[in-house]
Formats: C-alpha cells, sequence, structure tokens
C-alpha cells in the first residue's frame, strides 16, 4: 500500500469474489485511504473491469473512477487528496 492508496489484486477471482473483495476493502479503508487500486488486467479479458465500473461508479463511497494507464487497473476514488 502507498501512501493512501491500498491496492487489491483481482486476478484470478471471478465477479463473485472480486464484488466480495472490493466490499470487503471498502469496509476497512479508513480514513487514510483515499483511493482503492483495483487490479484486475486486461488480456484476459474485461468481464472484472466491466463490473467493477458498473457497479461501483455508483458505490455511495466512490466519488468517482479513475481508469489506469494501461488499462489493468480502476481506481475507485473515496476522497480528494
Amino acid at each position: 500500500m502507498y501512501a493512501g492508496i491500498m491496492e487489491i489484486d483481482l486476478h484470478g477471482k471471478n465477479e463473485y469474489q472480486a464484488r466480495v473483495t472490493l466490499d470487503a476493502a471498502l469496509g476497512r479503508a479508513k480514513g487514510g485511504t483515499y483511493r482503492i487500486r483495483c487490479i484486475h488486467g486486461c488480456h484476459g479479458g474485461t468481464v472484472l473491469r466491466d463490473m467493477i465500473r458498473r457497479e461501483y461508479a455508483r458505490h455511495p463511497r466512490v466519488i468517482r473512477l479513475e481508469a489506469g494507464i494501461n488499462g489493468g487497473t480502476t481506481d475507485l476514488v473515496l476522497r480528494e487528496l
């Protein structure tokens, strides 16, 4: 974890497992965490990326989503730094 960034590696998980992992991370995120970086990859398909962007864009703790430069990560921004 970088200062204020929690990284969650979702490689090898299905949608249900990824959702459970992300929900747990959101529950653990305290005031010092301002973003959760979801590492989902993109070369094996986009199912996890699409699920994250579809379901967590409307989550009450997430103010916005940011796509990573390489397409293999999505950041859930919880608060402005």
